[in-house]
């Protein structure tokens, strides 16, 4: 019996640097990691949005810049709404149906 040819051809990004077969989707894993960095990078920005106000040594000086600095939440919760449109658009990529280009 015969077996069913395999295609072998290989696709070649940044000067050969990276290859991969044809027709390959991207790993369950690396799309479930795209969206668990993102996600902890948006936990991280709001624990840490005014500094690190609640560290026992420097958290005094922290909270005075800011009462200093006068920073801006309008701005700050506007990065926010930025880093949430960037994981909805990320899912919407990593999750979508592969196609070949």
């Amino acid at each position: 019996m015969e077996e069913p040819k395999r295609s072998n051809e290989l696709k070649s990004y940044a000067d050969g640097w990276i290859n991969e077969r044809k027709g390959t989707d991207v790993p369950a894993f690396l799309k479930y990691a795209y969206l668990a960095i993102a996600v902890g990078s948006l936990i991280y920005f709001f624990v840490y949005m005014n500094g690190e106000i609640h560290h026992a040594e420097r958290g005094l000086i922290v909270q005075q810049f800011n009462r200093v600095t006068q920073s801006s939440p309008g701005f700050m919760y506007a990065v926010a709404v930025l880093i949430v449109v960037f994981i909805i658009l990320l899912v919407k990529f990593a999750f979508s149906k592969f196609h070949e280009e």
